[in-house]
Formats: structure tokens, C-alpha cells, sequence
């Protein structure tokens, strides 16, 4: 098997793809804003954006608003620098965790939220 895409399931789908696509800047390969499914490029792998009522409806299972948000699964992204990426993004997005050193992980890292509360890593090699 070769992991082609990665899916993000969202409630909030027209904010989610302004995000990936003008605050994070990735290529939209399919789909804008209205389409209730979009797609971006990240390296080898596409990211893919779908509002939670069509992925219910399309696999028949019964749509709920009441989904417990938590830390369920993190899309983690290497980046040259956790601080120039975290200054260019400071204020775009609202940051869970300030850049820090993970010596144990040999990472420097830092977190936060897409609109919808996917959690998302940047790191760097220490």
C-alpha cells in the first residue's frame, strides 16, 4: 500500500480550505471554497478537506453535529525553522504551543489549530 491522501473529516469545510489554502499556502489541486470537498498539494501526498455531512451521508452513516472533540490524530509538517514559521504565522493562526525544544525527540516544535481543531505540528531537527 502507498499512502496517496490524507483526508480531513470538518464541520467548519469553508473555513478549513481558506485556511490550507491562504494562511497555510498550499496548492488547491481540486475543489474552492463552496465545493464541500477540496484538495491540496503537500509534497508527495494530497491533502484532502471534506465537510463531515457529505463524508456521513456518502459512507451511510447518521450525521451528528455532537462529535467530541479531541487529540484523535496531528498532521505534522517539517519545516527549516519552527521560529521563522511560527513568526510568519503568529497572528493567522492561534498557536497551542510556543516553539520549543523536545531534546528527547532531538525536535524543536510548535502547535496549533486548523479552524475545525485538527491539531498541527511544525518541527525541525534539533
Amino acid at each position: 500500500m502507498k499512502c496517496t491522501h490524507i483526508r480531513l473529516i470538518v464541520d467548519n469545510y469553508k473555513e478549513c480550505f481558506l485556511f490550507y489554502r491562504d494562511v497555510l499556502g498550499f496548492a488547491v489541486t481540486w475543489g474552492n471554497e463552496s465545493s464541500l470537498y477540496g484538495q491540496f498539494e503537500i509534497g508527495d501526498i494530497q491533502l484532502g478537506v471534506f465537510e463531515r455531512k457529505q463524508m456521513e451521508e456518502a459512507v451511510g452513516t447518521e450525521f451528528s453535529r455532537e462529535v467530541q472533540q479531541m487529540n484523535r490524530a496531528a498532521l505534522i509538517f517539517k519545516v527549516d525553522s519552527v521560529e521563522d514559521t511560527y513568526n510568519q504565522l503568529n497572528g493567522k493562526v492561534e498557536f497551542v504551543t510556543q516553539p520549543k525544544e523536545q531534546v528527547g525527540w532531538g525536535l524543536k516544535v510548535a502547535h496549533f489549530r486548523d479552524p475545525d481543531g485538527s491539531l498541527i505540528e511544525i518541527y525541525e531537527n534539533l
